[in-house]
C-alpha cells in the first residue's frame, strides 16, 4: 500500500438522504470462501516470489509471474479476462545511500535515498539554499522552490543543501540539477513531527543526480558548519530509475448490467524489498478466492462484476489511475461502485472500514460511499465483531475512483501505524506495536499473516461483494446511484512524503 500522487477529490458538501442497500443472504458464499482457499493463493504468490529474487514488484519477473497466475485462475473460473498494459517509472535502490562531511570535520551522517533519485558518488562543496535555521514555528520553508534560490556553482563539483518545506521535492531537486549542482541533500524542516531522518519521492525519472535525505539536526549541523567556512561533503546513491511496462488484470463476469459495473479491486504488486504476502497478497488472494467461489456457485449478479488486480500501486496507484483515465467520461458513468481490499491479514490487526461518510474523519467520499461503509459495519455488528473507521485519504487504489465521484469503500487491517491500548483491549494483539511489523520489508512473507484476520476480513469482503452485486436498491431514494451533488476541489496526499 502506498500513494505518491496528488489527485483532485470531489468532496461531498450535500447529498440527499440515502436509502440503505437491501440485505442479501451471503451465508453460502461466506461458507465457501475459506481461509484455506485464501492461503492456497498466498502460498502460490510466495512461491512466485521465491523463484524471482524475493519480490513481486511491478516491472520485475516476479510481477509478470503473478499476472500469469491470476489470469490463469480467473480464465479457468469462466471470467472474461484481459491484461491492460501501461508504462510506469520503475525505481530500485541498489545500495544504501551514504552522506558524510569530508572537511573540515570528517563526520558520517545517517541518510536515505529519495525514490527516483539518480545514481552517483559526488564529493563537492556544500551550498545552503535559502535555509531557515532555527525553523519557523509552522512549516513554510520555500528553500529550493525557485530557480533563483540557487547561486551558480563553481567549476568543481557542488552539492545543494535544501530544507524541506512547501513545494514538492522534485521541484527542489530539479531546480538544483538545472542550476548545475551535482547532488542534493534535503533535510527535515525542524518543527515537531518534522525533525527525524526522512526520504520522500521525486515521483518520476526526471532527476538524474543523487538526492538523499537527512534529519533536521544533521542538516542544521551541516548548515552551521558552512557559516564558518567552506564545507566539503560526499553524497553516494546507487539506484535504477527507468520506464518499464506493467499490467493490470481485469476480469468480468458474463452476467450483470454493464451500465452498473461493480469494480472489486486489490493491488497485485509488492514493493521491491519483499514478496508482499500481506501487502497485498492478502487482498489479491481474498478477492481471487471470492471470484472463484462465486463462479463455482453459479452466482448471477444484477450488477456486472469486475475483479481488478492493479499493477504499480506501490509506485503511486498508477495501475488504478491508468484504468480510471482510460474509462473516459462515458465509462466512468458505467462504474456503479468500487470496493478496495488492501491488506487484510496484518499480524497485529484491527478491523478498519473506510470512513465513506466522513462522520469520524475527513474527507468524506463521494455520495454513496457512506452506504458502502454501512454494509461493512452492519455486517461486523451482525457477527458480534467490533470495527472502526479509517480515513478515506486516497492512500490506496480507491483514490482514483473517488477522485472522479465514484462511490467506494473497503477494508484495511493496518500497516505501519501502531496499535493503541484501546484497540488492543478490543481486538487483542500488542499495544504500541505496528499493525504489520513487516510492512514494506523482506519479512512480509507467508509467516507474516493472521489467519484469524483473513477469516474475519475475508468473510466481510465476500459479504460486501455479493451484497453490492445482487442488491436491488441503489444508494438514493429513487434506487439509483446518482444524486444531486455540489462539490469543491481539494487535494489529498498519500502516505509517501512529496514535500
Amino acid at each position: 500500500m502506498r500513494a505518491t500522487f496528488v489527485a483532485v477529490l470531489g468532496l461531498l458538501l450535500f447529498a440527499p438522504a440515502a436509502m440503505a442497500v437491501d440485505e442479501v443472504n451471503t451465508k453460502k458464499l461466506r461458507d465457501n470462501v475459506t481461509v484455506n482457499g485464501i492461503m492456497s493463493h498466498q502460498r502460490s504468490l510466495q512461491a512466485i516470489a521465491n523463484a524471482n529474487g524475493g519480490t513481486r514488484a511491478s516491472g520485475t519477473p516476479g510481477y509478470d509471474a503473478s499476472v500469469a497466475y491470476v489470469t490463469n485462475r480467473l480464465k479457468k473460473a469462466g471470467y472474461k479476462v484481459k491484461q491492460q498494459e501501461f508504462d510506469f517509472p520503475y525505481f530500485e535502490e541498489l545500495a544504501p545511500a551514504e552522506l558524510s562531511q569530508v572537511s573540515p570535520t570528517p563526520t558520517d551522517y545517517d541518510t536515505a535515498t529519495f525514490d527516483y533519485s539518480g545514481s552517483g558518488d559526488v564529493t563537492g562543496s556544500l551550498t545552503p539554499i535559502d535555509v531557515v535555521v532555527p525553523p519557523t514555528p509552522e512549516p513554510g520553508s520555500t528553500s529550493g522552490c525557485e530557480a533563483a534560490d540557487f547561486p551558480a556553482p563553481g567549476a568543481e563539483p557542488a552539492v545543494a543543501l535544501i530544507q524541506r518545506g512547501t513545494c514538492d521535492f522534485v521541484v527542489k531537486a530539479a531546480n538544483a540539477q538545472e542550476a548545475g549542482y551535482d547532488a542534493v541533500v534535503i533535510f527535515n524542516e525542524g518543527q515537531p513531527g518534522r525533525e527525524e531522518l526522512f526520504a520522500g519521492t521525486l515521483g518520476g525519472t526526471s532527476v538524474t543526480i543523487p538526492v538523499v535525505g537527512a534529519s533536521f539536526a544533521d542538516g542544521e549541523a551541516l548548515y552551521n558548519a558552512t557559516q564558518s567556512g567552506d564545507v566539503t561533503v560526499r553524497v553516494f546513491a546507487s539506484t535504477k530509475s527507468e520506464i518499464r511496462p506493467t499490467k493490470n488484470v481485469i476480469a468480468d463476469s458474463k452476467k450483470g448490467d454493464a451500465s452498473k459495473t461493480l469494480v472489486v479491486g486489490a493491488h497485485l504488486d509488492s514493493v521491491v524489498e519483499g514478496p508482499g504476502i500481506n501487502d497485498n497478497g492478502s487482498g489479491t488472494s481474498a478477492i481471487l478466492e471470492i471470484a472463484e467461489e462465486m463462479s463455482e456457485a453459479g452466482t448471477k449478479p444484477r450488477q456486472k462484476l469486475r475483479f481488478a488486480f492493479w499493477g504499480a500501486e506501490e509506485a503511486g496507484l498508477l495501475g488504478s489511475e491508468h484504468y480510471v483515465e482510460q474509462l473516459g467520461p462515458e465509462g466512468v458513468g458505467d462504474i456503479w461502485a468500487n470496493l478496495n481490499f488492501d491488506m487484510l491479514g496484518s499480524p497485529n490487526y484491527v478491523r478498519f472500514v473506510y470512513d465513506g461518510d466522513g462522520s469520524d474523519t475527513d474527507p468524506a467520499g463521494p455520495a454513496g460511499s457512506g452506504q458502502i461503509e454501512d454494509v461493512f459495519t452492519q455486517y461486523f455488528a451482525s457477527q458480534g465483531l467490533e470495527s472502526e473507521p479509517t480515513q478515506f485519504s486516497g492512500r490506496s487504489d480507491y483514490g482514483p475512483f473517488i477522485a472522479v465521484g465514484i462511490p467506494a469503500g473497503g477494508l484495511f487491517s493496518g500497516a505501519e501505524g501502531e496499535k493503541t491500548a484501546e484497540q488492543a483491549a478490543i481486538y487483542g494483539g500488542t499495544a504500541e506495536a505496528p499493525y504489520d511489523p513487516c510492512y514494506h520489508q523482506a519479512c512480509d512473507t507467508i509467516n507474516n499473516l493472521s489467519t484469524k484476520a483473513l477469516f474475519e476480513m475475508g468473510d466481510a469482503a465476500a459479504h460486501a461483494t455479493l451484497t453490492l452485486a445482487r442488491t436491488k436498491t441503489g444508494f438514493f431514494e429513487d434506487g439509483s446511484r446518482k444524486g444531486k451533488v455540489r462539490s469543491k476541489a481539494m487535494t489529498f496526499d498519500g502516505s509517501h512524503a512529496k514535500k
